[in-house]
């Protein structure tokens, strides 16, 4: 059984930041794999996004993907067409 972890960041942040929930997101997902406190796989999940756009996006913040056979086939085992949100 999965467990949720809710953060809640006062509309204030979010507002100050000029960013969406779904930014927000996006932004640490993309934090916590180049710290490689994340999996490729994982990461991507957290940002909602597909493994192409996920991809796209760390080429546009200029972050490598290294993303490996292994985490390759743990995405496959738990491939989905839509990110879950």
């Amino acid at each position: 059984m999965a467990t949720r972890v809710v953060l809640e960041i006062p509309g204030e942040i979010a507002h100050a930041a000029r960013m969406t929930p779904e930014e927000l997101k996006r932004e640490l997902a993309t934090h916590l794999f180049r710290l490689g406190r994340l999996s490729f796989g994982k990461a991507r999940e957290l940002a909602g996004m597909t493994v192409w756009d996920f991809q796209h996006w760390l080429g546009t913040q200029g972050i490598p993907a290294h993303y490996d056979v292994q985490e390759y086939e743990e995405d496959l085992s738990g491939f989905s067409a839509t990110p879950s949100r």
